[in-house]
């Protein structure tokens, strides 16, 4: 059920980004140019990559519930350096949980909720048990962020 849910994440994700939606557009411009006896229907075809990306398992290790905050690397006192030494300030693109390695190991891979696949790289002096800080670059976009509750999926490939 779980490997079940992760594909319809990555399914919507890989039809997102290879136009499902022009592809429907055409079909209904088909559909409204073609008496409905000359029109034909085929299975859409992904790319490769989306093929491949389909094909693509990966396995739950477990799945939590969190108190997630949110954090920048331009606070005061922070280095912009995480635990694992990534550089934040240089790769602001990064997506890094701050976490508390009791409970979730530095280097793991996960899917936090309404933030996407991240690495647990970081520690936070505030971060306690079931919580965490997910890495956002802008500071008004992590004010925005606030508290929220999410499930956490650790993920090995």
């Amino acid at each position: 059920m779980k490997k079940l849910i992760l594909s319809l994440v990555a399914m919507t994700a890989i039809f997102l980004s290879i136009g499902i939606n022009a592809g429907a557009q055409g079909l209904q411009d088909d559909i409204n140019e073609k008496p409905i006896d000359e029109v034909q229907s085929a299975p859409a075809k992904p790319n490769d990559s989306a093929a491949a990306a389909l094909k693509q398992e990966v396995s739950i290790k477990k799945v939590i519930t969190v108190d997630a905050t949110a954090y920048t690397a331009e606070c005061e006192g922070c280095s912009g350096v995480t635990k694992l030494g990534v550089d934040l300030k240089s790769n602001p693109s990064e997506k890094i949980i701050a976490v508390d390695p009791e409970v979730i190991p530095l280097g793991s891979k996960v899917y936090v909720e309404n933030y996407g696949y991240a690495t647990a790289a970081d520690i936070g002096g505030g971060i306690n048990g079931y919580e965490i800080d997910v890495f956002i670059p802008e500071e008004e976009a992590a004010v925005d962020w606030g508290r929220q509750q999410v499930k956490v999926t650790i993920v090995e490939d």
